[in-house]
């Protein structure tokens, strides 16, 4: 299954300009011994020599173990730079090492920051109302969910209630790229959820509000961030061009899936608003220190004081007491200091920015390759509680547990599936593969091996601290459910950005007899394809004549053509998908062909239904027909019945091109 969430995931959900990514322990007990190890009992002196050294520790080997070509590490304190370092290479062929002033990374959805930041920007002047519906702003229009529109606010706390979307994110050849009118014109993807309720990661959303800033002053929105953002701050290793600028490409970090692989192609992101940056990390620590500074920047102000408080203050909260949204920024506290934070993530660079306010301390990182496995998060995280553990330590809890520990277990235990999804386009698909299960033992103690392997930690146990708030035994990540009417509606975790929640899968999609039906059913169809051809050649060999005539040997024949069809729409669907999820900037109008003819295979298919059921009929009504015959026309049945119900409820029979 492990197998199949890498393959499958990058192309349906958190892949998609992440932002969301995955906050834990390193992912492997060699990840864990490059790290820091366990909290000091006090705290280290942030200065720049301790650092350094704590850093030499943990990157060089990390990246190796991990094979990842390279990183940048920016440390920022009382408004200056404590330490900016680059470990490995921006290009390994060339051994071309990482300028950390002038190496430009993709922070992926980090760029998101700069889009709040415009947005309110805009709101300081008057042109923008985060509370008015923003159907009020663009030159298209949104349908409304529930009688509700979707604001500012919404957006910015990712609870507009889209549906994931992925097609056309990601080109490789910059003649695909659109006008940012045009990403918004043509990519709107459905509401599954009312605004304002149910958090889920939307790029979509954000894209949205970086339109709503295009239009509203008058400016590209290239340009405008440039005008209003970059200058200000003093950032000229930055940019959203695609392509990038003459004078900024020779900067450019190559892209690798692994640091021993080929460079892979520059990432052109539609919708440029949500993840289209390019940056220095030296730039990037401009931004964490105006943020910390109340909006002053070295050349100027971006912000007033009162709006970077406002959009650093809790904006939503999906379940207490754990950590919500600000306005475009997570909430991340840990070990007592607040912390607001964002991860971007495109197919090849993973990134990570957080600043302590308080503290006046920023940490960014980023790194040239997604790596080995979950390697890419699992590095950023190490780093970021290793170092909130290093240099603002606190022992871990040790509450103990409530007698409502098995009872409150029972409740939340079962199959969980994320809020960031595709619901009614073919991603759907990974509603089924990408279930994480909740468990619950004799001792009321619960545990989640799914989200475990994902985020490559040991199996935890969680024990019960507070009514439905769960701590990870000698640890310090909690889990939490929400609760409506008695049942769990929602279930989240400190593991996870509160961006999205996991939400019980209902019964009719739970994997653990959906998969085995589904196994089950193809091996049917496929004994069936395959004994059909294999029959002829014996009955050939042995000089034996077909023994049906007539209407019966028709439907002989169309039950085991349908049997095929379905066979192969269902080979040829799930092969774009393990393609697009190896390389998802293949999912744009060129693979729309491809769905068209596979999307023919499924209706083939469907029709044939009709030939299978008459086939069943007319083996039962024969007086001549086998008990075998019989059993196999009702087994071809059920085979296909189960099939084209399954694809049908992942819409693979959707005959829109939007997904």
């Amino acid at each position: 299954m492990r197998r199949i969430l890498t393959a499958l995931g990058c192309a349906l959900a958190i892949g998609f300009l992440g932002g969301a990514a995955p906050v834990g322990p390193p992912a492997t007990p060699q990840a864990a011994a490059a790290g820091p190890g366990a909290p000091p009992s006090g705290a280290h002196a942030l200065t720049a020599q301790d650092l350094e050294a704590w850093l030499d520790g943990f990157f060089p080997y990390a990246l190796q173990r991990a094979d990842i070509a390279g990183a940048v590490v920016v440390v920022v304190k009382d408004d200056q730079v404590l330490l900016a370092k680059g470990y490995g290479y921006s290009d390994v062929a060339r051994r071309k090492p990482i300028d950390p002033a002038t190496t430009l990374f993709r922070p992926g959805s980090i760029s998101k920051l700069f889009t709040w930041t415009a947005v309110m920007q805009q709101v300081e002047q008057g042109r923008l109302d985060l509370d008015r519906d923003v159907n009020a702003y663009l030159d298209f229009r949104i349908p409304p969910k529930d009688g509700k529109p979707i604001t500012l606010r919404d957006l910015m706390t990712h609870t507009p209630g889209f549906e994931e979307h992925g097609k056309a994110l990601f080109v490789s050849d910059p003649r695909k790229l659109m006008t940012l009118a045009q990403w918004e014109h043509t990519q709107l993807p459905k509401r599954i959820f009312p605004p304002g309720e149910v958090p889920a990661y939307s790029n979509y959303g954000a894209s949205t509000a970086g339109y709503i800033v295009q239009r509203v002053s008058g400016e590209p929105f290239e340009q405008y961030v440039e005008r209003h953002i970059f200058a200000p701050l003093g950032m000229t290793h930055a940019t959203f061009r695609q392509p990038l600028p003459a004078a900024l490409a020779p900067d450019m970090a190559q892209s690798y899936r692994l640091g021993s692989g080929d460079p892979k192609p520059f990432e052109f992101v539609n919708g440029a608003p949500a993840g289209g940056l390019a940056a220095s990390g030296g730039d990037l620590a401009k931004l964490m220190i105006a943020f910390m500074n109340e909006g002053q920047g070295a050349q100027g102000r971006i912000l007033k004081p009162e709006t970077v408080r406002l959009m650093l203050s809790p904006a939503f909260q999906a379940a207490a007491p754990l950590d919500g949204m600000s306005l475009g920024w997570f909430m991340d506290d840990r070990n007592g200091h607040r912390a607001r934070g964002h991860g971007g993530d495109l197919q090849y660079h993973h990134s990570q920015l957080d600043i302590l306010p308080d503290d006046h301390v920023g940490l960014f990182v980023s790194l040239d390759s997604a790596g080995l496995g979950p390697a890419s998060g699992a590095i950023r995280n190490a780093l970021y509680r290793g170092f909130m553990d290093r240099y603002f330590p606190a022992p871990a809890p040790d509450e103990p547990a409530l007698p409502t520990a098995k009872a409150d277990g029972a409740k939340i235990a079962g199959p969980y599936e994320l809020s960031r999804r595709g619901q009614t386009t073919p991603l759907a698909l990974e509603r089924l593969i990408q279930q994480l299960n909740v468990n619950v033992d004799d001792k009321g103690l619960i545990s989640a091996p799914m989200i475990d392997r994902l985020f490559g930690v040991p199996p935890r146990k969680w024990r019960e601290v507070a009514p439905m708030v769960w701590r990870e035994q000698g640890g310090k990540s909690r889990l939490a459910a929400v609760m409506k009417d008695g049942k769990v509606v929602a279930l989240t975790t400190d593991d996870l950005p509160q961006v999205a929640v996991l939400q019980p899968v209902p019964p009719s999609w739970r994997m653990k007899w959906r998969m085995p039906g589904l196994a089950l059913s193809l091996a049917v169809l496929f004994a069936f394809v395959f004994t059909w051809p294999v029959a002829a050649l014996a009955r050939r060999a042995y000089g034996q004549r077909f023994a049906l005539a007539g209407r019966a040997a028709m439907l002989h024949r169309a039950a085991r053509a349908t049997a095929l069809l379905d066979l192969a729409f269902v080979l040829a669907w799930v092969g774009t998908f393990v393609s697009v999820g190896s390389d998802i900037s293949r999912a744009n109008a060129s693979l729309d062909p491809v769905l068209r003819a596979e999307q023919v295979l499924g209706v083939l298919g469907l029709i044939g239904l009709v030939f299978v059921v008459w086939n069943l009929v007319e083996v039962w009504r024969g007086k001549d027909r086998s008990w075998w015959a019989k059993t196999a026309s009702l087994l071809l049945l059920l085979a296909c019945l189960f099939v084209d119900w399954t694809l049908f409820d992942v819409h693979a029979f959707n005959l829109s091109l939007a997904y």
